[in-house]
C-alpha cells in the first residue's frame, strides 16, 4: 500500500498558488496596456470568483443566520414590552374610571349637602355592608364623636337611604330602607300631588322591582305617577322634607283594605360609598 505523504501535498499546494498568483499578476498586467480579456485571464477571474463564492457562501449562511436569530430576540422583547405596556394602560383605564365613578359619587353627595342647607349634616365613608335575608346593614366611619345619634336620617346622592340604629365613638351602624326587619321604626312620609297631600308610612321594600312600598295611607286624595315623596317629620324621629323618591304605582293590598304606594327611591340603594347623616333641622336645640 502507497504511503501517504503530507510534505509532497503542501509543496504542490505551494506551486499551485505561486502558479495562480503569478497567472493573475501577468494578467493583471496585460489588462492594463489591452481593454481586450485573454483566455487564460478569463479562467483565471472565473476561478477566482468561484472559490470566493464557495467560501464565501458557509460565512454569509452563518451571518444570515445570526441577523435572524438576533431579529427574532430585539421582536420577543419588543413584544413583550409592548404587552407589558398594553397591561398598564388596561391597568390605568380601569383606575381611571374607578376615580370618574367616584368623582360623580361625590359630586351628587355634594349636590344633595347643596340642598340639604336647612340642616346639620355630617358626610361620611362607608366602610363595610353586611346585606343578609333579615337586614341590609351600613358601617360607617363617623361616630358619637361627631354628634351622631340613633334613629338619625342617613342620605346618599339624591335621597333617603335608612337611618342610624347603633352608634360607636368611632364608626356607626345603619339600616337602610331595603331592611326586612319588620321591628324596626319606618320613615313617615308625605305624598305632594296635584290634588294635595296624602300621608303615609313607608315600611317596606319589594326587592322584585326595586320600589318602596308607603301603606296606611290618610285622606282621599287622588295619587299619580310621578308625585314626589318627602319625610313628613311626624313622630319627631326625622327631620321632614327629606327627598325620599317618586310615586311609580299604587294598588289595594292583598286584603282589599288598605292602597299600597311603590315608590322609586332617588339612590341606588346598592351602590354607595359616601352617605351624609342628617343630625337636625338647623336652630334646632339638641
Amino acid at each position: 500500500m502507497k504511503k501517504f505523504n503530507p510534505n509532497k501535498n503542501i509543496i504542490i499546494t505551494l506551486i499551485l498558488v505561486i502558479v495562480v498568483v503569478s497567472v493573475i499578476s501577468i494578467t493583471a498586467a496585460r489588462r492594463a496596456n489591452s481593454e481586450k480579456t485573454n483566455l487564460a485571464q478569463s479562467v483565471a477571474n472565473d476561478s477566482v470568483s468561484i472559490v470566493d463564492r464557495v467560501i464565501s457562501a458557509p460565512v454569509k449562511f452563518v451571518e444570515n443566520a445570526f441577523s435572524n436569530v438576533q431579529n427574532l430576540f430585539v421582536t420577543y422583547s419588543e413584544n413583550e414590552r409592548l404587552k407589558n405596556k398594553i397591561d398598564s394602560y388596561d391597568e390605568l383605564a380601569q383606575k381611571t374610571k374607578n376615580q370618574e365613578r367616584e368623582i360623580k359619587k361625590l359630586q351628587s353627595e355634594l349636590k344633595l349637602n347643596e340642598t340639604l342647607t336647612d340642616f346639620e349634616k355630617v358626610s361620611a365613608n362607608v366602610i363595610t355592608r353586611s346585606p343578609d335575608a333579615w337586614q341590609d346593614m351600613l358601617v360607617i366611619d363617623k361616630g358619637s364623636k361627631d354628634g351622631l345619634k340613633v334613629n338619625m336620617a342617613v342620605m346618599s346622592q339624591k335621597g333617603l337611604v335608612g337611618r342610624i340604629v347603633e352608634v360607636n365613638l368611632t364608626s356607626a351602624k345603619v339600616e337602610l330602607l331595603t331592611s326586612a326587619n319588620q321591628n324596626s321604626d319606618h320613615f313617615p312620609v308625605r305624598i305632594s300631588g296635584e290634588d294635595g297631600e296624602t300621608f303615609g308610612l313607608l315600611r317596606n321594600y319589594d326587592e322584585k322591582t326595586g320600589t318602596l312600598i308607603v301603606n296606611q295611607l290618610t285622606g282621599e286624595k287622588k295619587l299619580n305617577a310621578g308625585d314626589v315623596v318627602q319625610t313628613s317629620g311626624l313622630g319627631g324621629n326625622s327631620p321632614a322634607d327629606l327627598p325620599v323618591g317618586t310615586v311609580v304605582d299604587f294598588k289595594s293590598d292583598d286584603y282589599g283594605l288598605d292602597k299600597q304606594v311603590y315608590v322609586k327611591p332617588y339612590t341606588d340603594m346598592y351602590d354607595m360609598s359616601v352617605v351624609t347623616v342628617v343630625k337636625r333641622a338647623a336652630g334646632d336645640s339638641e
